[in-house]
């Protein structure tokens, strides 16, 4: 029996975990004419034959994993002696395409199912099978045009002349409709629809560039939240990706309205209720990290298009003489992250749905990327602008590194100044002084390197000297148990003698 660690979970809780389900899955409601049409079999199977796929992974969540057996079958049926494996219990997210355990069957294309986020970048062809959520068209557009299209003539004039249209992809099914019925209702009024299609399949692409990390399907391309000047009309239930709607467009003085076809209810959303609790936790987080000198890189993400990030990332806290390791531990959750005590912030490098985890039940800071700029920054300043595609980050990121060395190389060839490196930081957070634990960019060398230390030994223009030590030796020092002693040179060598032999049950030299 395996057994579970607080660094790993045990083989048997992906059989025995209890799942709840808000809903019954749609094989118990639905026909078999509806169930085929709901999970989009007949494209499915085309899509295979078609391009041939010789061994396709069928990757579903939790909640649809109960109508995996009969979407088996009615692949199986139809693609003849073409292989088919089942993927659940994923690596990271469910919303994120798992690329590793594709790997592991060696599948030439998968088929995920149920809601995605669309931000991976997978080594594969994916197809994408979101499903068919229920939505009364008709009720949508007779309830969300009021609140562009006012009957009165001064309400019209001031009026939005377009919005942007946004919705769970669950309703990708119906969005054809859905804009049309939207522009024949609003048009007449001067209204613009602005809307681009969800993928429904990606294919891979070359190995990208590290300015070519974003936009993700998932943010619809095009869609330019920050600079927009529309309204944005949702449709969906609450959900993690209205959350990063409404933080992604905080800044925006044009509400999001969104349309809930659950409650057949739609009205504007103001951002600036939950969301701005939802910003001081995440600044209290950031003040945390301003603090922190070891940080740990968070890998929840199976996308390689993420390493020209993860490789900023680190660059940008050794350039600021701080320490960082890079850890992936599949889903994260406190117990693993406890293991690495010496770490002092988590960097948490995952899609837009997966990125902001609250930080009440873990032992250090969970940041995103967007929150290390601002915390390695300087002079950092937050309008409540908030970030969230990679891309976008690695950007700007990749903009202010270059900009920041420019002006060393000038700072140095006038003169410069004096790091300021060695002072002591204030920390909002304990309403103390600190004294910074300094590591070398370069990492340590012979001629610094004291015989026996771990420390790096540097001067600066005034001839002080000033410390440079390992993370972990530093840490290490600190504790009170320090693992068993060694001893070196103080025992003399013991002798080799003979071991035992046989088997647990009995060895050879037991005494009977």
């Amino acid at each position: 029996m395996s057994e579970s660690t607080a660094f790993s979970t045990s083989a048997e809780d992906a059989i025995t975990r209890t799942i709840d389900i808000s809903a019954p899955p749609p094989s118990q409601t639905l026909s078999a004419a509806e169930f085929e049409a709901y999970y989009e079999i007949p494209r499915t199977v085309r899509e295979i034959v078609d391009n041939d796929y010789k061994r396709t992974a069928l990757q579903f969540p939790d909640e649809l994993l109960h109508d995996s057996v009969p979407i088996y079958r009615a692949l199986k049926a139809e693609i003849g002696d073409r292989e088919l494996y089942i993927l659940a219990d994923t690596t990271y997210g469910s919303c994120c395409v798992d690329d590793v355990a594709a790997q592991h069957v060696d599948a030439d294309a998968i088929v995920h199912y149920g809601h995605a986020c669309l931000s991976a970048h997978p080594s594969v062809p994916v197809i994408y099978i979101f499903g068919h959520r229920p939505l009364d068209i008709a009720h949508c557009v007779a309830a969300c045009a009021p609140l562009f299209a006012p009957s009165s003539v001064e309400a019209n004039a001031m009026a939005p002349r377009s919005l942007r249209l946004r919705y769970e992809v669950g309703y990708a099914y119906a969005a054809d409709e859905l804009v049309a019925g939207l522009r024949s209702a609003l048009e007449p009024h001067g209204v613009t629809i602005y809307h681009t299609p969800v993928p429904l399949k990606t294919i891979p692409h070359p190995p990208m560039a590290a300015a070519d990390l974003s936009p993700s399907p998932g943010e619809n391309p095009g869609d330019d939240i920050e600079g927009s000047t529309e309204p944005i009309l949702w449709i969906g239930p609450d959900s993690l990706a209205l959350t990063n709607l409404l933080l992604t467009s905080f800044t925006s003085p044009l509400p999001v309205h969104t349309y809930n076809p659950d409650t057949r209810t739609a009205q504007p959303e103001s951002p600036h209720t939950p969301t701005s609790r939802l910003l001081k936790k995440r600044y209290a987080a950031l003040s945390r990290a301003r603090s922190c000198d070891v940080f740990g890189i968070l890998i929840s993400s199976p996308s390689p298009a993420q390493l020209p990030l993860i490789r900023h990332i680190r660059a940008r806290i050794r350039a600021c003489r701080k320490k960082s390791y890079t850890v992936s531990v599949g889903k994260v959750n406190p117990a693993k992250l406890g293991n690495f005590a010496e770490v002092e912030c988590w960097v948490l490098v995952a899609c837009g749905e997966n990125s902001l985890v609250d930080g009440k039940e873990f032992m250090r800071p969970v940041i995103t990327p967007f929150e290390l700029e601002l915390a390695l920054s300087p002079t950092p300043e937050w309008t409540g602008r908030y970030v969230l595609d990679l891309g976008t980050v690695l950007k700007e990121g990749q903009a202010k590194a270059n900009n920041a060395t420019e002006k060393e190389k000038d700072g140095d060839a006038g003169g410069g100044s004096e790091s300021d490196d060695e002072r002591p930081v204030f920390s909002p957070i304990t309403g103390t002084y600190r004294q910074r634990k300094l590591f070398s960019p370069s990492g340590p060398s012979a001629s610094h390197v004291d015989p026996g230390s771990t420390d790096v030994i540097l001067r600066n223009q005034d001839n002080a000297v000033s410390t440079i030590g390992s993370a972990a030796a530093d840490f290490l020092a600190g504790r009170t148990y320090q693992g068993l002693e060694r001893r070196a040179g103080m025992d003399p060598p013991s002798l080799l003698e003979q071991g035992r032999s046989g088997i647990a049950r009995g060895y050879k030299d037991d005494h009977r």
